[in-house]
């Protein structure tokens, strides 16, 4: 069934904005319709649509299930903001991989500038992408303006891995990972041997892909799935 975003549960709803224009235009719902309202908990509620109005549905809530979609571990990607659609894609494959939340930073070598729309915009591909895969919360995607800012918001998380492409090694080892991780990406320039610095002081772990460089889209879905594996959210 087509599942939606709302605020909040209440044994009546009204569904509009986006999500009603989407559900009205794109996926055609009618009355009488079945379908699934999230309001970002880990719950879900099957709900029948009873009047198609001109700005909004109305749908009456007829159950409340556990949604056993979400992962038990909370996992932050930490990235640098990339050119083009980019920052889109790791977003998408983030939350379909089960992240909690998304921090985008601005670092020394990014060439590519966020502002209110695009912010906007990951936080629409976020939505999207947790309909898609069946999750009841769609991660938040926040914005910082500087590395160190970025750093700061997962300070008290308990596994903070950094990616860096002159990383020598992994020190931290990932078979043996527990509780909530952070993972940082660095944009289109890499990092800088003052952030790298940065986050060592800050507590973070070096990661390491090999001897080949990855793109940064690339790179953080592959780390996000390796966390995920060795977390045990995929199997």
């Amino acid at each position: 069934m087509k599942r939606f975003f709302i605020d909040k549960a209440e044994e009546k709803v009204e569904l509009g904005g986006e999500e009603f224009k989407h559900a009205v235009s794109v996926l055609r719902i009618k009355k009488g319709d079945e379908v699934v309202l999230c309001d970002h908990t880990e719950y879900e509620y099957p709900a029948v649509v009873e009047e198609v109005g001109k700005n909004a549905l109305t749908l009456r809530v007829t159950g409340k299930n556990l949604c056993d979609k979400e992962p038990k571990q909370d996992v932050i990607l930490v990235c640098g903001y990339l050119k083009g659609d980019k920052t889109e894609y790791s977003v998408q494959k983030a939350v379909e991989l089960g992240v909690k939340k998304i921090v985008v930073f601005r670092s020394d070598f990014s060439s590519a500038y966020m502002n209110e729309n695009k912010l906007a915009r990951l936080n629409k591909v976020s939505a999207e992408a947790a309909k898609q895969c069946g999750r009841s919360v769609a991660p938040r995607v926040e914005y910082a303006d500087d590395f160190s800012s970025a750093l700061d918001c997962v300070a008290g998380v308990k596994n903070k891995l950094f990616a860096c492409e002159f990383a020598e090694n992994t020190t931290a080892d990932l078979s043996l990972l527990q509780g909530s991780v952070a993972v940082v990406i660095g944009s289109e320039g890499g990092f800088s041997e003052k952030e790298a610095s940065l986050a060592a002081q800050k507590g973070f772990e070096s990661l390491y892909f090999g001897k080949r460089i990855l793109r940064a889209d690339t790179a953080a879905v592959a780390a996000l799935a390796v966390i995920m594996w060795n977390l045990g959210a995929l199997k």
